[in-house]
């Protein structure tokens, strides 16, 4: 076992190739108690160097080594020093960079697969049965192993499933230890980063939030600050940072855009105030965002004008406090957003990832911002933000609510969004979720976005006379971090208690249809 190294927050880094489960990778490291980020794989040596990691994690990617332009690695990058893991691609491309060969046998596996692993496993695979299930996605593979490697495992088509070398502190595996359905895929991760390379599990939330409050009080220093609080737990936390950092200095701004779930305003000016004490100013602004959405159904078109019409919002707030900050001598520079790592990874997050769909509070953003963005969740997925939430003392009502978009109802609706159509959402959801929340399943759901499917009609019988109504999608998921989803299994008894409430007490809805998409394919919102 390698002599432990102290990390102080420098951290390893995920080479990503493309896929999504670089994010998954950076989580699970989180999750071992060491602090992760993740670089494109267009990342040189030299800026790989800079960083100054204590590890690095090769991801797997959708290409395969021999095609034209696939995602390469600088070589240079083994010679750092630093202990490094391959993952599926990241495998193959390290067999192939350290003079192994990867090749294209046309025996493809995918999904569980039994490994078995070579003696004793080494460090990487020590501890671990000798026969386990692992999950495979790959079509090349690594038929030999660079020189002064062990080949660690193989499978009834892959020779080669894993390899280490010890004295270089390089290992791989052909395998996906970050997602659930390998085994003892945690393990592996953990092995590499304790075992392998020597780092203790010293990241936790409570350093967190001691590194966020000195940037923060570093970047703002006696500036004034204002955040846009929605109620949501990613705003309620970040705002709690920045609170913990520089007290009254922050004015927290909630806007009543009309996009509001019901009985959303009156927590916000009651729950979350009394357990902070932060300064909140409420404006109501919802005769100013449908006015701006009237006539718009495009999703991203919709998201952009959410996204402007709060920072002007803002503007127009900052101007009735602009008094008040001229007298302290600090005008009111900075604007705090409540952005997730999820967030920035969908937006393109420059990791060489493609754009899912741009997010209000990433893409969505005027080019003439007048604030300086401060962003102390930017790097974090949303178990880690209620963790947060929960050492600073945030009530559970607040930290244990389903997450809740940015542009909030307004992309629920599938259409254009008039104040008739937010009104029957409005019942829908709470019906939905009250009785969710009656049966028990909050804590079995990430969330369950109600969508209305406002330009579509259908035909329905209710008091033995014919309507044209229209249908309501409940769209249940479970998930970890939002990167990946699959929907919700809900006992039938409580999805006709929520069919016969909306179709009975919501009187333009005809029809309950259940969405039972996973991501991927399907994002979590329908817009």
């Amino acid at each position: 076992m390698t002599a432990q190294t102290e990390t102080s927050q420098r951290p390893v880094l995920v080479v990503d190739f493309g896929a999504q489960y670089a994010q998954l990778i950076a989580r699970r490291v989180r999750e071992a108690g060491v602090y992760s980020e993740i670089v494109p794989h267009t990342a040189t040596a030299s800026d790989i160097a800079a960083k100054n990691p204590v590890g690095i994690i090769l991801s797997g990617g959708p290409s395969s080594v021999y095609e034209e332009g696939a995602p390469a690695l600088d070589p240079g990058v083994f010679d750092l020093g630093v202990p490094t893991l391959g993952i599926c691609y990241g495998f193959q491309v390290m067999a192939q960079a350290l003079g192994g060969e990867v090749a294209n046998t046309g025996l493809r596996e995918y999904g569980a697969t039994d490994a078995a692993v070579t003696g004793d496993g080494g460090v990487l695979l020590g501890g671990q049965p000798a026969e386990q299930n692992v999950w495979m996605s790959h079509g090349d593979q690594v038929s030999r192993a660079p020189e002064g490697f062990d080949v660690l495992a193989s499978t009834g088509a892959t020779p080669v499933a894993a390899f280490g070398s010890d004295e270089r502190r390089l290992y791989g595996v052909q395998w996906h230890p970050e997602v659930k359905h390998s085994d003892h895929g945690q393990q592996v991760i953990e092995n590499f980063l304790h075992k392998a390379a020597g780092l203790p599990a010293d990241w936790n939330s409570g350093n967190v939030i001691a590194e966020q409050v000195a940037k923060i009080q570093a970047q703002v220093g006696s500036g004034r600050v204002i955040c846009g609080l929605s109620g949501g737990v990613d705003s309620a936390v970040a705002a709690a940072l920045v609170h913990r950092a520089v007290g009254d200095q922050l004015v927290c701004i909630f806007v009543d855009h009309g996009l509001l779930r019901k009985d959303e305003r009156e927590q916000v000016e009651q729950d979350y105030v009394a357990s902070t004490g932060v300064r909140l100013v409420t404006v109501d602004a919802r005769e100013q965002f449908l006015n701006a959405l009237a006539g718009v159904s495009d999703p991203e078109q919709k998201r952009k004008i959410i996204g402007r019409e709060f920072i002007r919002t803002f503007e127009q707030a900052e101007a009735a406090l602009v008094a008040e900050a001229e007298a302290d001598g600090e005008p009111i520079r900075f604007l705090v957003q409540g952005t997730l790592y999820p967030d920035v990874v969908e937006s393109g997050g420059g990791t060489g990832t493609a754009n899912i769909k741009s997010h209000h509070n990433v893409g969505g953003l005027p080019e003439d911002l007048q604030f300086e963005l401060v962003e102390p969740l930017r790097t974090l997925f949303k178990d880690e933000v209620r963790a947060i939430g929960r050492e600073l003392g945030l009530p559970e009502v607040i930290v244990g609510r389903q997450p809740f978009p940015g542009p909030g109802l307004g992309i629920r609706i599938v259409g254009e969004v008039t104040a008739d159509r937010l009104q029957i959402l409005r019942d829908a959801d709470a019906i939905a979720r009250e009785e969710l929340t009656r049966a028990g399943l909050d804590g079995e759901i990430w969330q369950c976005p109600v969508v209305l499917l406002a330009d579509v009609r259908s035909v329905g019988v209710q008091g033995d006379g014919r309507t044209y109504g229209h249908p309501i999608v409940l769209r249940p998921v479970s998930s970890e971090d939002a990167m990946t989803a699959d929907w919700t299994r809900l006992p039938y008894d409580v999805l006709s208690k929520i069919s016969n409430r909306i179709t009975n007490e919501v009187r333009e809805v005809n029809r309950v249809v259940l969405d039972v998409t996973s991501k991927p394919p399907g994002t979590i919102e329908w817009e």
